[in-house]
């Protein structure tokens, strides 16, 4: 049978007696539905700013108490000094998504993880930035392949190491440079050593990064906004608990208490290492407060300097916003020990 002469499969008639002109035509593909714009966690936190600008007149006649007062001071403070690093730190969290490929890290560290540590670490050094902004910069790497261990290193260094916050010191301490060599060497080794301790005790079920939507399918100006999307909401949320327990710590604890621990030498390292954790103070600035307390030694003001960049109530927050409950109730004390021993070590050494 010729092929005009083929019977149709459904109806035994050949398909040169069909009429295809009067076929009705195939259903066109219906097109694909936008998806409704949708106002976020981060549009809603946007708009309770703008209204808390708006009405500030009236918000503030209801603060009336003066320890009220002060926690608002406090947490306006902390926020005020953390919210520009966190930007910046996400900004650069996203472009490391997006836009770095991941062959880049192989051949910017070195391979072996012992040798990547130190590198990690002395790469905080070009990073203008505070605790608040290294978070999201750390999660970012190990999403790329970055060993942990490497992207821990640099976390701790880069608060402490960078050329701002040494600056800092240095004019903080008028004629005691060696205040901010201290600084920057006892940093170093805490962020080197506990990057060494991670490859030797770390476990990688201790780091769940939260799930970041998949940036593959997107185009590159979609897929950045995406990221800061996603990290502004969980490493900010996190600096606002965090603000809101530094404050309430500073209303809270005594000024007289730390006037009678200034005596004792062991006691007044440990108390400034315990107040730098509590006051969660940005590195960019907690230098002038230590240069306050004129009451307490050099090496225990150097330790305050080292903790609080390391350790504090909004750091903790956020890498357990970031890296897990988990990590956090790990590495935060294991690198609060070491900043007290390094911390003191090099204190009783250069000053």
């Amino acid at each position: 049978m010729n092929a005009p002469e083929r019977l149709d499969a459904t109806s035994g008639v050949r398909a040169d007696e069909i009429d295809w002109s009067a076929l009705p035509p195939e259903p066109a593909s219906p097109a694909p539905a936008r998806k409704p714009a949708r106002i976020g966690s981060l549009e809603i936190l946007a708009g309770l700013l703008v209204l808390l600008v708006l009405f500030r007149q009236p918000l503030s006649g209801l603060i009336s108490g003066a320890r009220l007062q002060t926690w608002t001071t406090v947490f306006v403070s902390v926020m005020v000094q953390a919210t520009p690093f966190l930007v910046f730190g996400v900004v650069l969290s996203a472009v490391i998504a997006v836009f770095v490929p991941r062959s880049f890290w192989a051949k910017a560290l070195p391979g072996h993880p012992a040798l990547a540590v130190p590198a990690a670490g002395l790469a905080g050094v070009v990073l203008p930035g505070c605790e608040c902004g290294s978070v999201p910069i750390a999660g970012s790497l190990i999403r790329r392949g970055v060993t942990p261990a490497a992207a821990l290193a640099f976390l701790l260094a880069a608060p402490a190491i960078n050329p701002i916050v040494l600056t800092a010191t240095v004019v903080a301490f008028p004629g005691r440079p060696e205040m901010a060599v201290a600084r920057g060497a006892a940093s170093l080794i805490v962020a080197v050593a506990m990057g060494w301790l991670w490859l030797r005790l770390g476990k990688t079920e201790w780091i769940r990064l939260p799930h970041r939507p998949d940036l593959d399918d997107l185009s590159r100006a979609r897929a950045f906004w995406a990221a800061c999307r996603h990290d502004v909401m969980h490493a900010g949320g996190f600096l606002v608990i965090g603000a809101a327990a530094a404050a309430t710590i500073n209303v809270v604890v005594p000024e007289s208490w730390l006037q009678s621990l200034a005596g004792n030498a062991v006691v007044s390292v440990i108390a400034l290492a315990a107040l730098a954790v509590l006051l969660s103070i940005c590195s960019e600035a907690d230098a002038f407060v230590a240069a306050s307390l004129s009451q307490f030694s050099f090496t225990s003001r150097l330790v305050f300097l080292v903790v609080g960049p390391m350790v504090d109530l909004k750091l903790i927050s956020m890498q357990a916003g970031v890296f897990g409950r988990r990590f956090a109730f790990r590495f935060a004390p294991a690198t609060f020990a070491a900043a007290i021993l390094v911390g003191s070590g090099v204190g009783m050494v250069l000053l």
